[in-house]
């Protein structure tokens, strides 16, 4: 596992009849993983047993701030370090490390534990869900719907858009892992805020189809809290 202080991280057409599971929603897990990091293969392996489960959205975010040590992460974004330092601070710690899962915004597990990530995600398929998010794909792009169907966290809750590729492989020649081809799976590379909701009304917005790319909604609490509800576009 490698370690960071945050002092020092700067941080075409489609039918209409897709849709996302409404009902059972899927537990978030979020991987934080650098290609700079000789401990975060077996995260990485990992990540491709739970992107098999209908049960799970997982999602790489690949961090930039081991960049420094010889390789640049080819999908390293300041912006995914920025969200991982939040979660941080949230959870009262002045440390990031690779690799790290966080799982439903709430829980921080070791990465390349299978026994403990599929514990945690068993804590989280349990209880009532709040919202109702159903993601459509038309001609006009992906509309999207948010509900609540429950009592709501006080404060508004943030409507994220995350555009992802399934499978990337990088070959790579410097660094810690200098001379490894490896295999990545649902590799973020935009997440973006397309609203603020307070619950109180319906929320419905349309954007862009993502093309090559796979595409998910997260509804979440400010201050990187909670995930609130989650689907992906299938």
């Amino acid at each position: 596992m490698r370690f960071a202080a945050l002092a020092s991280v700067l941080c075409l057409a489609m039918p209409a009849a897709i849709r996302a599971e409404e009902v059972d929603q899927p537990v978030v897990v979020e991987l934080f993983t650098s290609q700079g990091c000789a401990s975060c293969p077996p995260a990485d392996a990992l990540m491709h047993k739970l992107v098999e489960r209908e049960d799970v959205l997982a999602l790489a975010f690949h961090v930039d701030y081991w960049d420094y040590i010889g390789w640049k992460d080819v999908f390293a974004d300041p912006t995914y370090t920025q969200r991982q330092k939040d979660y941080a601070r949230a959870m009262g710690r002045n440390m990031v490390h690779t690799p790290q899962m966080i799982v439903m915004g709430q829980e921080d597990v070791h990465a390349a534990d299978p026994l403990k990530v599929g514990d945690a995600i068993k804590r989280h398929q349990t209880g009532a869900q709040p919202v109702a998010l159903d993601l459509t794909a038309t001609a006009a792009g992906v509309e999207i719907s948010v509900q609540a169907r429950g009592a709501l966290p006080k404060g508004a809750l943030r409507v994220d858009v995350v555009r992802f590729t399934p499978l990337r492989r990088v070959s790579i020649s410097r660094g810690e892992l200098a001379g490894r081809t490896m295999a990545y799976a649902n590799i973020v590379e935009d997440w973006q805020q397309i609203a603020e909701w307070d619950g109180q009304e319906d929320l419905n917005l349309t954007v862009p189809l993502p093309g090559d790319q796979s595409l998910a909604v997260l509804v979440q609490e400010a201050g990187s809290g909670p995930i609130i509800a989650a689907a992906q576009l299938k």
